[in-house]
């Protein structure tokens, strides 16, 4: 290399280092100005509540408000949508079901918002392929194009919130063994079901959101005057599992006739960890089974390379011998 191209190079990296200095510098110093930034607000939210409501609305003047009232359009356009037939059809008794297991508080408003996305994408995404086939393609194609579009769109918010609901029934059932730990708990220093129910979700609704939610709908709907019974209805059917519907039952018989639950808990509690601990085993007996076939998919080719290459060429080669 000539000393040319040895001092551009040089002179490149010497570049390149002092870019990277530059930047990290920069880095730094927005860290520190964000930092400095959030103790400031901290502090102006502890001493003036008012001064800091003013800066915050100052921030975003409005972001809020013209997001809730987009989701007001399109909730209040699926309402409209989903009455008569067409409704009906939108909105099955299967996808009625399928919105209030996953969990929203406003379950009108959630059921006008899949209205209005199912019936959006349904048509939306067949226009959006028409535009793009029209002219380029024959007829055939385009038709093919605007039906697989239309069972996308029309399918998409199902899936979607299929698997928000999976998702919550699982979390569901990994939360149900705490629970009954902490009604045990609960019930075992003297509080009523109310108190217990009210310190869960008061106390551990980071612990256990997906319950403690659904605890805080009935407490709310008991407080308005709905029986015990139809409070937990939501939390004893929404997750289609047995223990927490029997976890249920056992709440409303404690409520209605009283008694001492700490040793039914405690034992309940033992068996949905066993069941825990079986499912367990269960997985880990398929995961071997999977890990074996990897195995012998992926190590068996290189240990017979390894073990009987030489022996293969030495094969080749006598025959190779033998030939000539």
């Amino acid at each position: 290399m000539t000393p040319q191209l040895l001092t551009a190079a040089a002179l490149v990296a010497l570049a390149a280092a002092l870019l990277l200095a530059g930047l990290s510098l920069l880095s730094r110093s927005s860290r520190q100005t964000r930092s400095q930034r959030t103790v400031n607000s901290a502090i102006t939210a502890r001493e003036q509540p008012e001064l800091a409501d003013a800066m915050a609305r100052a921030a975003a003047p409005g972001s809020r408000d013209r997001m809730r009232a987009m989701f007001d359009s399109t909730a209040e356009l699926g309402r409209k949508w989903g009455e008569g037939r067409i409704g009906a059809q939108l909105l099955a008794a299967e996808d009625r079901l399928l919105v209030d297991r996953c969990g929203f508080k406003d379950l009108v408003r959630a059921r006008s918002q899949f209205i209005f996305a199912r019936a959006v994408l349904g048509l939306g995404l067949p226009l959006v392929i028409w535009l793009y086939l029209k002219g380029s393609h024959s007829f055939q194609v385009v038709a093919f194009g605007l039906f697989i579009g239309f069972g996308i769109g029309y399918m998409l918010p199902k899936w979607v919130l299929q698997k928000v609901a999976s998702a919550r029934v699982k979390r569901a059932a990994d939360e149900l063994p705490l629970l009954i730990d902490l009604l045990r708990l609960l019930q075992g220093v003297g509080l009523s079901i109310d108190q217990s129910l009210h310190v869960i979700v008061t106390e551990f609704g980071r612990v256990i959101p997906v319950l403690a939610g659904e605890l805080e709908i009935a407490i709310n709907q008991h407080a308005r005057g709905l029986g015990r019974e139809q409070s937990l209805q939501r939390l004893a059917t929404g997750f289609d599992n047995d223990d927490l519907g029997a976890v249920a039952r056992l709440i409303v018989q404690v409520d209605k006739h009283g008694g001492a639950v700490q040793e039914p808990l405690k034992q309940f509690s033992e068996r949905v960890r066993e069941q825990r601990r079986m499912l367990l085993k269960e997985r880990v007996g398929k995961l071997t089974v999977k890990m074996t076939g990897v195995m012998v998919l992926t190590l068996l080719p290189a240990l017979i390379i390894v073990t009987a290459g030489a022996g293969f060429l030495a094969v080749f080669r006598g025959l190779a011998r033998l030939g000539t």
